[in-house]
C-alpha cells in the first residue's frame, strides 16, 4: 500500500521534476459466529499407548464427498447497484499550480492520512489533472491483492479464473453457481474499475463488519476480501492454484490482482518511479510468516526399519518439500535420542521408545526449526537420553518446548519474531504423572498447570505475541473430540491463544473456532507406524496445519492432508480422498 511517507515524498519528487521540464506544462469468525459449542460429543474411552486402543463405534461419520448440511437460507440483503464512492480526501485550494486526481474508488488503507505540499493539491476530475492514480494495467506501480474467501467448513479448494469471471458477468458456473459474490463497497468499486461493472446479481454489497457472519448463514456462499483483511473464520479459495496465503504466490498470474497506476506524462513518470522506492502491493512478502504444525512423530518400530531398509530421509519423501516452504517448521517428536539405541524391531512389542542418533537427518530433511517435547515417551530411556537428545537440538539452534533439562526450562514459552511478527510457542502435557518427568533437578516433558499457562498466555498476548499452544493431551481413537479435550483446550484459546494444537491424536480429530482462536484437537499421525492399525482405517489420514501471520495478525491456515502408503511414508491425498477426510472431520467439528 501507499504510505503517507512515501505518497509525500512521490509529490515532493513531482514538484521537483516539473521545475526542471517547465517547458512542459504537465501539470473478520467473528465471536458471534461461534457461541458455546452445542454439538453433542460421542463417548470415548482413553487409552494411553497406541497399541492397546479403544475404538468408539458409536458415532456414525460420511464416507463420500458429499457437502456439509446446508445451513438454513436467509433472506438475501439488496445488491447495491450504485454505491457512492469513498470520500477520503479534500478539494485542493484554489492556488495548487500542480494537481494529482485519485481515483474515488481506490482502498482506504492506500490514500488515508494524504498530506500534500502548499502548492500541491488534489484534483475533483482526471481532465483537469497532471496525473491519475487509478486502477489500470498502464504505467502501474502497485498491485493490490484480493483474497476469493468462503466459510472454513468448505470442501472445494480452488475455482478456475473462466469460473470466477463468468460468475462476475452474471453468468455463474461451476462451485460459484446460483450465488452472488459478497463484498465490501470498496471491493465492489475497484473490481469495477478493473472488471468492468458486474451482472444482475452478481455481486452483493455488505458493510465488512456483517459479511463474515452473513456469509455463514447461507449455502455455499462466497466473498472477496482484501488480503490483509482475511480473518480465521475465512477458507481462501485458490483460482487456478494460485493462494495469496502461500510462499510461492505469483501475483501477475492470479485472477484478483489489481493493478494500480500512476498515469500521465511518460517521461515525468518514469522519472519519479526511478527515483522511488514505492511499495509494490498491500501484500508484503517480507511481513508474512507461514507456520507448519504437525501431528505425532515417533521414528522406532516399523518406521524406524524402513528408513534403514529404504533410506533415513525416506518418510519424507512425498512430503518434504511442503514442510521446508514454511518459514517455521514446527515437530512433535516423542522420542529420545541415543547412541545405546538398538536396531529397530518392527514387531516391537513393549513400549519403552528410542531412535539411534542418525535418524535426526530425517528432521533435518523437512526443515525443522522447533521440537515439542511434550510427549509421553520422552523420558523412556531416562534422564541421560533426554539430556543428549536436547543437546542434539542446541548443536542445530533448534528451538525446544514443553520439555526441557528441567521444570523450569520446560514451561518456558519459546519466542520468535519473523518479518515483523511475533509468535510464541507454549505447551504441556495434559496427562502428567509418569508421562511427565520434569522437575526442579530432573529433564523431561512437563505437566499441564493450566492456571499458570492461561496467566503466561494473556501476558504474551499483552506484549503482542501470537501464540501458539499445544498439547500433548489423552488419545481417543474418535474424530469427535472429548469432553476433557474440549475443556482444556478452550482454556487456553479463552486466555488468548490464537492456536491451540494437539499433538497427541494418532487420528484426526474436529476442530473449532472459538472465541477468535482456531482449535484442531488432533492431527493424526506425521511419521508412525500405525498404517492400516485403527478401524476404517482412521490412522493413515493425518493434517499439516499451514498457518499464516501477516503484519502482527494471524490470518487464518490451510489444512494440508496427507494419507500413508505404508508404515513410514506419508504422501500428499488426492482430491476425492481429501474431500472425504474433510467430510468426516468437519462433520465432527463445532462450526455453529
Amino acid at each position: 500500500m501507499i504510505t503517507q511517507r512515501r505518497l509525500g515524498f512521490l509529490i515532493a519528487v513531482m514538484i521537483i521534476t516539473s521545475a526542471l521540464l517547465n517547458a512542459c506544462n504537465f501539470i473478520q469468525p467473528p465471536a458471534s459466529i461461534n457461541p458455546s459449542p452445542s454439538t453433542p460429543l460421542s463417548s470415548g474411552t482413553v487409552t494411553l499407548t497406541p497399541f492397546q486402543p479403544v475404538i468408539n463405534l458409536g458415532t456414525p461419520v460420511p464416507t463420500s464427498a458429499e457437502q456439509i448440511p446446508a445451513e438454513p437460507t436467509a433472506e438475501p440483503l439488496p445488491a447495491s447497484e450504485s454505491p457512492v464512492p469513498p470520500t477520503s480526501t479534500t478539494v485542493p485550494p484554489n492556488n495548487a499550480s500542480n494537481s494529482i486526481w485519485i481515483a474515488p474508488y481506490l482502498p482506504e488503507a492506500l490514500v488515508s492520512g494524504l498530506i500534500l505540499p502548499d502548492d500541491f493539491g488534489l484534483s475533483e476530475s482526471p481532465d483537469n489533472s497532471q496525473f491519475q492514480l487509478v486502477a489500470g494495467a498502464e504505467q502501474p506501480i502497485s498491485q493490490w491483492i484480493f483474497a476469493l474467501v468462503a466459510p472454513y467448513p468448505t470442501i472445494t479448494d480452488q475455482v478456475s479464473t473462466s469460473d470466477l469471471k463468468q460468475s462476475w458477468k452474471g453468468n455463474s458456473t461451476g462451485p460459484l453457481a446460483g450465488q452472488p459474490l459478497l463484498m465490501t463497497e470498496s471491493t465492489y468499486q475497484i473490481l469495477s474499475a478493473w472488471w468492468g461493472e458486474p451482472g444482475s446479481g452478481a455481486a452483493q454489497v455488505l458493510p465488512s463488519e456483517e459479511m463474515i457472519e452473513y456469509a455463514w448463514d447461507q449455502a455455499n456462499s462466497w466473498g472477496i476480501v482484501h488480503f490483509e483483511a482475511l480473518e480465521p473464520g475465512w477458507k481462501v479459495i485458490s483460482v487456478d492454484g494460485q493462494s495469496p496465503l502461500r510462499k510461492d504466490f505469483d501475483p501477475d498470474s492470479y485472477a484478483l490482482s489489481v493493478p494500480i497506476s500512476l498515469q500521465g506524462n511518460q517521461q515525468m513518470v518514469d522519472s519519479l518511479l526511478a527515483a522511488s522506492k514505492l511499495p509494490a502491493s498491500n501484500r508484503d512478502p517480507n511481513r508474512l510468516t507461514t507456520i507448519a504444525v504437525t501431528g505425532v512423530t515417533a521414528l522406532v518400530r516399523a518406521t524406524a526399519f524402513a528408513m534403514h531398509r529404504n533410506g533415513i530421509t525416506y518418510p519424507a519423501r512425498d512430503i518434504g518439500e511442503i514442510l521446508r516452504q514454511a518459514d517455521i517448521t514446527h515437530v512433535s517428536n516423542e522420542i529420545p535420542f541415543t547412541p545405546d539405541c538398538p536396531f529397530p524391531n518392527p514387531v516391537q512389542a513393549d513400549l519403552r521408545f528410542c531412535s539411534r542418533p542418525e535418524y535426526i537427518e530425517l528432521l533435518e530433511e523437512i526443515g525443522t526449526d522447533i521440537v515439542e517435547l511434550t510427549g509421553d515417551h520422552f523420558g523412556d530411556w531416562g534422564p541421560e537420553a533426554m539430556r543428549y537428545t536436547l543437546n542434539m537440538y542446541e548443536q542445530r539452534d533448534w528451538i525446544y518446548y514443553g520439555g526441557g533439562y528441567d521444570r523450569k526450562d520446560a514451561r518456558k514459552a519459546r519466542l520468535i519474531e519473523h518479518n515483523g511478527n511475533k509468535i510464541a510457542f507454549i505447551g504441556c502435557n495434559g496427562k502428567g504423572g509418569g508421562y511427565a518427568t520434569a522437575s526442579e533437578n530432573q529433564p523431561g516433558a512437563v505437566a499441564c498447570d493450566f492456571d499458570w499457562m492461561q496467566e503466561e498466555i494473556a501476558q504474551l498476548v499483552e506484549e503482542g505475541y501470537q501464540v501458539i499452544a499445544t498439547f500433548q493431551h489423552f488419545e481417543y481413537y474418535t474424530y469427535f473430540p472429548q469432553p476433557n479435550q474440549v475443556r482444556d483446550f478452550q482454556s487456553l484459546a479463552s486466555a488468548g491463544a490464537s492456536i491451540v494444537s494437539g499433538s497427541q491424536a494418532h487420528q484426526p480429530q474436529g476442530m473449532e473456532l472459538f472465541k477468535n482462536s482456531f482449535i484442531h484437537y488432533g492431527l493424526g499421525n506425521l511419521f508412525f507406524d500405525q498404517y492400516h492399525f485403527c478401524t476404517d482405517y482412521a490412522c493413515d489420514d493425518g493434517f499439516i496445519d499451514r498457518h499464516v501471520f501477516y503484519d502482527g495478525e494471524y490470518l487464518g491456515n490451510e489444512l494440508i492432508t496427507i494419507v500413508f502408503e505404508d508404515y513410514a511414508r506419508p504422501r500428499l491425498m488426492t482430491p476425492e480422498e481429501r474431500a472425504v477426510i474433510l467430510n468426516k472431520v468437519f462433520s465432527a467439528s463445532d462450526f455453529q
